[in-house]
């Protein structure tokens, strides 16, 4: 793709929201843009919104279909990439097959196993209406070789690999400081959330100290239910860094997570992680960490671990590779096509 190329990415999820979706695409448009790649968004930005169900801060777009035909139609992209399978992204999909646009999606987020975390609303029902999103387009874009795998089992198409970075400069162990806590020290971060399982590392028996990092719906639930617990909320990227950097172990609760960014974030700082063998984590944690059925035993084993292996892990991924692949995935906007896709992901995944 040459400068000067048009990208313009839908996304249902934007500033001011803080998780890994926003984190990318903000950190992907300054990586395009050093490219000279001019990178347009659609966004909750700009229409009336409401709160969505079970996340109040999060705001959903009330936008009509020819709102957004409109601003795909001003934005006269070269590529169309639809992040999200939200509002936005279900009114931009409608419009390019009408107009026969060439698009992209990726898939961030387990939604059928977080519906179904909240209501009984089997997740065949939910696979299903995301197949049929997803399939429509060009291409998946997915972060995990594990993902893919289990995409294609589910009849997704297409299945592109589209990793992650993370800012090894910014995450990094000099930015170690002494925190006036007894130790070990064990750490979550992330949204607190019931999906995000953190019961799971609440109630292990551990040595030292449990903090957690975040914001969410379950955060005053979980303060009265462990009252040992240090939750800080939600910190500045900076003192997260040093958090990060200061604790002896990174521990990764979820079980739904599609990559998960902090656990990314932890090792670039030289912290072991501890976490389930489920996507995410087991493609990405490698030597820098311990995955096991069991949380707690992972929990110590991690302790052993060696900071400079956490650290090694992390530097395989970048953002510049990151960016290549998204652009690599991209198809022509006015060339509508079903090019071969692929059931795995696993050989192009670092």
């Amino acid at each position: 793709m040459t400068a000067g190329a048009r990208v313009l990415i839908v996304t249902d999820a934007w500033h001011p929201q803080v998780n890994g979706v926003v984190r990318t695409l903000s950190k992907l448009a300054e990586m395009l843009a050093g490219l000279g790649i001019e990178v347009t968004f659609i966004t909750p930005d700009g229409f009336h919104s409401f709160p969505m169900p079970f996340y109040p801060d999060i705001r959903l777009a009330l936008a009509t279909p020819r709102q957004v035909a409109r601003q795909i139609a001003e934005a006269a992209p070269d590529f169309i990439h639809i992040a999200t399978e939200g509002p936005l992204g279900q009114l931009a999909r409608r419009a390019c097959l009408a107009q026969g646009l060439a698009f992209t999606t990726s898939y961030h987020t387990k939604f059928p196993e977080y519906l179904s975390a909240r209501l009984p609303f089997p997740e065949r029902w939910t696979y299903r209406k995301l197949r049929e999103f997803h399939n429509s387009g060009q291409g998946v874009m997915v972060a995990t070789a594990s993902l893919g795998d289990d995409l294609a089992r589910r009849g997704f198409r297409n299945i592109r690999p589209w990793t992650r970075g993370v800012d090894a400069e910014l995450f990094n162990p000099g930015r170690r400081r002494e925190l006036d806590l007894p130790r070990p020290i064990f750490l979550s971060v992330g949204r607190v959330a019931v999906e995000k399982n953190l019961p799971a590392f609440l109630d292990l028996d551990l040595p030292g100290s449990k903090v957690v990092v975040g914001d969410g719906p379950e955060l005053p639930a979980l303060r009265n239910r462990y009252p040992g617990a240090y939750f800080l909320g939600a910190l500045p990227t900076g003192e997260l860094a040093q958090i990060y950097a200061s604790v002896d172990v990174f521990v990764f609760p979820s079980l739904t997570d599609t990559f998960g960014n902090v656990v990314l974030e932890a090792l670039a700082s030289g912290c072991p992680v501890a976490a389930f063998p489920v996507t995410g984590p087991k493609d990405i944690v490698g030597s820098g960490g311990v995955l096991a059925a069991d949380l707690h035993t992972a929990a110590l084993a991690a302790l052993e671990v060696p900071r400079e292996a956490a650290r090694a892990t992390a530097l395989a991924f970048s953002w510049a590779a990151c960016t290549q692949q998204f652009l690599d995935n991209l198809r022509p906007a006015g060339t509508v096509g079903c090019p071969a896709g692929v059931s795995t992901v696993a050989a192009a995944m670092p």
